[in-house]
This record gives structure tokens, C-alpha cells and sequence, in this order.
């Protein structure tokens, strides 16, 4: 299962389009934006009247938690809840205008460890909700092993995480579980501590979050705390991560869902951006990863467990300084993805000549195949190879070809063809050739 987390913001929403139909016993609200500065606030007041009429809660949504114990959640101004719009705003601008640094450990409300430090850019802004500490609760689900698990609490907020073992109820499901197995070992065990007038409401909407986690293809979603007054429901904080392989079947379900840099990461590139995208948008599998576009060795490898061995035979044998980049094209790619792909790697390959005046070296390799069609794909390479021949033969590039699987003789064949009527170097080999041999020949540029 590929993991990509989201906003808190793209999570709210995502449960929010589907509410009616995982929890049509509860009402939520869902009033909330997402803003960049005070003035993106004061222009969405123009159409949100809730804005300007209800008090505010303002923090960033940038992928890391602790927001309260880093004092980045504004819910008072004097007294807890008198937050109005102009506030909002002025905090938001002034926690956007420096660098801010954020601790991730804390031993009580002391910081441990070092901060990371960087920049906020995107905040939350919802209606403050009045409310008793008793009326907070925690749910959350995730994949252990084989099973989905439900972790359910009387006690949300800051402090769930201290004393695990004792406040949270863990409740394990194969996936073959039915929803009225779910059902009935969910109400067997809701929390002892949970209020005598909430466990009927706590069990139906735990159930409910269940399915929609398994539904909507989550693969972490964590609700701390949601508050429960009767049967209206406000979802305070929330932590989500996608199943991405599962992006191209949920895109109307998911909707248009960011997969942002966290807090104190370096940004994402708009190629890896690029390939991120198409690969939310298929079937197939589509990776890649940047660690030095500099550098001279680039692959452009067929299944993750291949493109593992392959980085590793290339640190190994020259060092990870010379390796640019890791990834992976696999699931059966259509040819214009593959050349969708090729292209990306060779945009990057050919916007500067090795430093040392070195040939660069591209080994397009993998395992053997199992269903994935090489000539099919090896036709995007070839297409990709037809656009940027002349910039490839500028900069210096030497292609090393490993591959075996379905139509593969034929994939070997035509693209040495096109290579050598392009005028580009390669070699190519069959699966008879061992992986460690095409990296070393293509680093040694022996035959």
C-alpha cells in the first residue's frame, strides 16, 4: 500500500462530500477554509458569512501535529473563543510573514530534539466550537499486517498518545469481515469510559468512520478529537493518508486532493509533481524521486523490487553521489505514459553537461515481466528518444537496455533500431544478462 498523506483540510472535505452516506444519523457542519494569508481569509468573508459572524480557530495545515504545544493554534484572544475575523486574519499573516520552528517531541510541554524550521503557507480556518473536555472523543483506523484496525478512546485531544495502552480500545478485522461483523464487535467494545448517554451515538459513528476508511480508500485516518453533542458531530482535528494506488478509481470520490511537501521537507520538484499526477490518474505505477539531477547515472527501471536492486548495484559500484534519481515504471503502462515518463528523465538528463565533462549514462532496466507488454512500452521510450536525440547526442548520453518479459525480443529490437538511426549509443541485452553485469558495463563501458 502507497501512502501519501493530505491536508487536514482535503481529509475534512473528502468525509464531508460523503457524510449522508456513511453517517446519516449526524450532522456536521463542515464549515471550514483553507487560506494562505489574512487577505485570502477577508476576501472568502465576502461569500462565507459564517466568517464574519461566528468566532474563529485558526492553525496550519501543513502535515505535522502538536500544533497546540508549538502555540500554533489561535482559538483566544483574551478569553478562549473570542477570535473574530480581523484576529484571525492579523495572525495569519503574522505567522506566514518569518520562518517559524515547529518541535515534534515534547516531554510534557517542554520541546525535546531539535525544530525544524521553515516557512507556513497554509492554514485552516473553521468556527470555534464551545464544548466540555467530556464531550471529546478519538477514533482512528489503519492497516496492521493482514487486518484494518479501529482505535477507539473516551479521552481525545493532546494527551491521547501518553498512557496509550490504558485509554485506547484496539479492535482488529481481516479484510474479509463483514459489515455486520464490523458492526456488532465495534458496539461490543466501545470504551468503558465513554458517557453512558453517548455509547449508543459513539458506537453507530465509529462504525460509520470504519466503512468510510475502508470505502474510501484511506490508509491512515485519525479523528483527535471529534466532539459529540447528541447528534451533531464537529470533527476538531484530523490526520489522513491516501492508499494512492488506489488514486486512479477515486478520483470523483476524492476530488481534487493535494499531496503537499510537509512542514521542514524540501519541495517537491514540478517533475516529480508531474509524474505524481499521472500516476493518481492510472492503473499503472508511476515513481520517481530526485537525489541529484546533477549527477551523471540515471535509471529508468520497470517494478520497484527491480529499481531497488538496481540503485543499490549503482551505489555499490560508483557511489549514490553519481546516481540521480530512483523510481519506477510498472503495472502495464500504456505506451503513452511510458513516453510520458521517458520524457520526464530525459528533460532532466539534458538540461546540462556533467560537470567533469563525463558521457552520462541511462540503464533502462528490470526484472522480467510478468504481463507488462516491452514492446509496448519500449515504443513510449522510443518516441521519447525521437524528441530529445539531438539533445541527448548534445549533452553525451550512453544507453545501457536490460529487459525480459512479454514481446521483449521484439522491444530490444526496436529500440536498438530507432537508437541507431538516431544516432544515440546503446547496448541492450536480454534477461540472460544479470543486473549486476549491465551496471557495470554501463559504468566501465565495456561490452
Amino acid at each position: 500500500m502507497a501512502q501519501k498523506a493530505i491536508r487536514e483540510y482535503d481529509a475534512k472535505s473528502i468525509l464531508a462530500k460523503h457524510w449522508d452516506k456513511y453517517f446519516p444519523d449526524f450532522t456536521y457542519a463542515y464549515e471550514t477554509v483553507m487560506v494562505q494569508n489574512g487577505s485570502d481569509l477577508t476576501e472568502l468573508a465576502e461569500t462565507k458569512s459564517w466568517l464574519n459572524e461566528k468566532t474563529l480557530v485558526a492553525k496550519p495545515d501543513m502535515l505535522f501535529g502538536k500544533r497546540g504545544k508549538n502555540d500554533l493554534v489561535l482559538f483566544r484572544d483574551a478569553k478562549p473563543g473570542d477570535v473574530k475575523l480581523a484576529k484571525a486574519a492579523s495572525w495569519i499573516d503574522e505567522k506566514s510573514s518569518t520562518d517559524q520552528s515547529v518541535y515534534f517531541s515534547f516531554d510534557g510541554d517542554t520541546p525535546t530534539g531539535e525544530p525544524s524550521v521553515d516557512r507556513l503557507t497554509h492554514f485552516v480556518v473553521e468556527p470555534f466550537t464551545p464544548h466540555e473536555q467530556a464531550e471529546e472523543y478519538y477514533v482512528s483506523a489503519t492497516c496492521v499486517g493482514d487486518d484494518d484496525v479501529i482505535y477507539m478512546s473516551a479521552e481525545g485531544g493532546m494527551e491521547v498518545e501518553e498512557g496509550w495502552d490504558e485509554k485506547v480500545t484496539e479492535v482488529a478485522f481481516p479484510i474479509t469481515a463483514t459489515e455486520d461483523e464490523i458492526a456488532e464487535k465495534i458496539r461490543a467494545n466501545v470504551p468503558a469510559d465513554v458517557a453512558e448517554k453517548d455509547k449508543a451515538n459513539f458506537a453507530e459513528f465509529c462504525i460509520g468512520f470504519f466503512k468510510a476508511y475502508r470505502e474510501l480508500n484511506f490508509a491512515y485516518l485519525e479523528i483527535n478529537p471529534f466532539v459529540m453533542q447528541g447528534n451533531k458531530i464537529e470533527l476538531l482535528d484530523m490526520v489522513a493518508k491516501l492508499d494512492d494506488t488506489a488514486g486512479f478509481l477515486m478520483v470523483d470520490d476524492w476530488g481534487d486532493v493535494a499531496y503537499p511537501t510537509a512542514f521542514g521537507m524540501e519541495a517537491k520538484s514540478p517533475e516529480v509533481e508531474a509524474i505524481e499526477t499521472a500516476d493518481a490518474k492510472t492503473g499503472a505505477s508511476l515513481k520517481l524521486t530526485l537525489l541529484k539531477p546533477e549527477a551523471r547515472i540515471w535509471t529508468m527501471v520497470a517494478g520497484g523490487g527491480a529499481s531497488v536492486v538496481y540503485a543499490d548495484t549503482i551505489a555499490d559500484m560508483a557511489g549514490i553521489e553519481d546516481l540521480a534519481n530512483y523510481g519506477e515504471y510498472s503495472g502495464g503502462p500504456t505506451t503513452g505514459e511510458t513516453k510520458f515518463y521517458a520524457e520526464t528523465l530525459l528533460d532532466l538528463m539534458t538540461r546540462e553537461k556533467d560537470p567533469q565533462g563525463r558521457e552520462k549514462v541511462m540503464i533502462i532496466g528490470g526484472a522480467i515481466a510478468n504481463f507488462t507488454d516491452v514492446a509496448k512500452t519500449f515504443t513510449g521510450i522510443i518516441q521519447a528518444f525521437e524528441e530529445y536525440a539531438d539533445k541527448m547526442k548534445d549533452v553525451g548520453i550512453k544507453i545501457y537496455v536490460r529487459r525480459g518479459g512479454p514481446n521483449y525480443e521484439k522491444g530490444l529490437k526496436d529500440i536498438k533500431e530507432a537508437a541507431d538511426r538516431l544516432g544515440l549509443y546503446i547496448e541492450v541485452y536480454g534477461p540472460e544478462t544479470h543486473v549486476t553485469d549491465i551496471v557495470r558495463m554501463a559504468l566501465e563501458g565495456e561490452k
